[in-house]
């Protein structure tokens, strides 16, 4: 009999395990949440469960959050959390889920939004105390410390019935089309806006009312320097002149958004002197010459009827096959294919070269992680809405950013140094660490929650949750230093970290 076969003789399956935890990395999830104040903040800010049976209506988001991490896509997906009971106690139910998300009307969003903000400060605070500090945007080689880079951009979520606000979409489909906000240093959901499916791509008030929301979101000190990037849809007078007058004498505000080409456009490009072309940038900083950039702004008419300072920076690559139907007269006759960014950046202190129209046009290429942003957050809630009220899937909207703040934040400060979860995606974060299963056992008035040793992340699963716990004093190089958690010191090697007076063992490298 061979190793492959067999397997099954003498086997039987039963129900009836006990002290069995299924799914056991949302021990994680809610660990993060508590430890950054989150839970807290959300509690305090909405009402209150008052009698047996009751649930505050900040652990009901909280839990719901954590079940879409783990995969939930719909609300009664919540009794997936009756894997924790022994852990968390019984999950809320699907229709307290309901009435929950119902009752946030626009008083209790806000109040949320003020909660996690406060959550994402304190986030932030944890973050410039890693060994290797806050994450900085590097684009092209180009480290650009001090600015928080905020990515806008619209999707759209299908609708397979009729539901409130459903509407066909510039797609031929039907459904919502939401905007939203992403933090690009940190990968945060900061804002998002639910709309119905027939919203304008370019529709300024919608743009305006998100970036708001989304600057709200960053911690004081870090709103002096912020960049904002769009694609197409930014490309609005309203839009540009309001970017313009967020900058203030204590806030320098930069962008790069998407440029409509026009026949004027078209115009300026056709009289630009060959020598004016230049290799394009890889996202890496190396050139290549499958791509070539131009500045474009002393030849267009159009810069003159928008806001002083505004710069056109030019690219043209060869057109794919799939590009060829689509092709102006313009760009038939030369074989290029043409794409305009327009950006109000002269220089930015501090970063050599920026003012070059290269690096501008790889800088405003990167929006295109927001992409992955979206695919993500996709995968965590947002690929389908759940209920027919409108109120409803707001608030799953919500709870679907929620959810992917808590997968960052658990990234960003309990794995920030595991290069197989750093930045993993959602699916694998799962199947590596939070679909992890688990025993549960009492000794000493204690809970212990044991993991298989041979599982090939398990060691990061302990690292990751000793950062998480509360605790302040790190056991490491001989000394004791007053550090994030465990990973804190920057010359050594972790060998414990304590916890309520006892060492706990840590073998990872920091």
């Amino acid at each position: 009999m061979s190793k492959s076969s067999g397997w099954d003789q003498r086997l039987q399956v039963a129900a009836g395990g006990k002290g069995l935890v299924g799914h056991a990395g949302a021990v994680l999830l809610r660990r993060c949440a508590d430890r950054t104040g989150l839970a807290w903040a959300l509690n305090a800010v909405l009402p209150r469960g008052a009698g047996p049976g009751w649930w505050d209506r900040g652990t009901v988001l909280i839990c719901l959050a954590t079940a879409i991490v783990l995969g939930a896509t719909s609300m009664s997906d919540i009794g997936l959390l009756a894997h924790q009971a022994l852990v968390f106690a019984e999950p809320p139910s699907e229709a307290t889920v309901r009435r929950a998300l119902a009752g946030l009307d626009e008083t209790a969003l806000r109040r949320i939004a003020k909660a996690r903000a406060k959550a994402r400060a304190r986030v932030w605070e944890l973050l410039e105390r890693r060994p290797q500090g806050f994450p900085w945007l590097l684009v092209a080689g180009k480290l650009l410390t001090g600015w928080v880079v905020i990515d806008l951009d619209a999707t759209l979520i299908t609708a397979h019935s009729d539901k409130q606000g459903a509407a066909a979409t510039f797609k031929k489909g039907f459904g919502f089309h939401p905007l939203g906000a992403w933090c690009a240093n940190t990968s945060e959901s900061l804002a998002m806006l639910l709309r119905p499916g027939n919203a304008g791509s370019n529709t300024v008030v919608d743009h305006i009312r998100v970036l708001g929301e989304a600057v709200a979101q960053l911690p004081v000190r870090y709103r002096r320097k912020i960049l904002v990037r769009v694609d197409g849809a930014g490309a609005t007078h309203d839009l540009v002149t309001h970017l313009e007058q967020m900058n203030r004498l204590w806030r320098s505000v930069k962008f790069t958004v998407g440029w409509t080409i026009t026949d004027a456009d078209e115009t300026a490009i056709a009289v630009l002197p060959a020598d004016a072309w230049t290799s394009s940038l890889e996202p890496d900083g190396n050139a290549t010459d499958q791509a070539q950039v131009a500045e474009l702004t002393g030849l267009n008419q159009r810069v003159g009827n928008w806001i002083d300072g505004l710069r056109l920076i030019v690219r043209r690559t060869r057109p794919s096959t799939r590009h060829v139907r689509n092709l102006t007269d313009l760009e038939k006759r030369t074989g290029w294919r043409y794409a305009i960014v327009a950006t109000n950046i002269r220089r930015i202190h501090g970063v050599a070269g920026s003012h070059q129209p290269q690096w501008l046009d790889v800088l405003h290429r990167s929006h295109a992680g927001v992409e992955d942003q979206v695919r993500t957050n996709k995968a965590m809630g947002l690929r389908n809405l759940p209920s027919k009220a409108w109120t409803v899937n707001r608030g799953w909207v919500l709870a679907a950013n929620i959810a992917a703040d808590l997968a960052a934040w658990t990234r960003l400060l309990g794995l920030h140094d595991q290069p197989d979860l750093a930045d993993a995606e959602p699916g694998t974060l799962r199947y590596r660490l939070l679909h992890l299963p688990a025993k549960l056992a009492s000794h000493a008035r204690r809970k212990i929650l044991s993991i298989p040793d041979t599982w090939p992340w398990a060691e990061a699963f302990q690292l990751c949750w000793h950062r998480l716990v509360l605790q302040r004093r790190v056991v490491a190089s001989g000394a004791d230093h007053s550090l994030v958690g465990c990973g804190g010191c920057a010359g050594g090697r972790v060998v414990g970290c304590r916890v309520g007076g006892v060492v706990l063992p840590v073998r990872a490298s920091v």
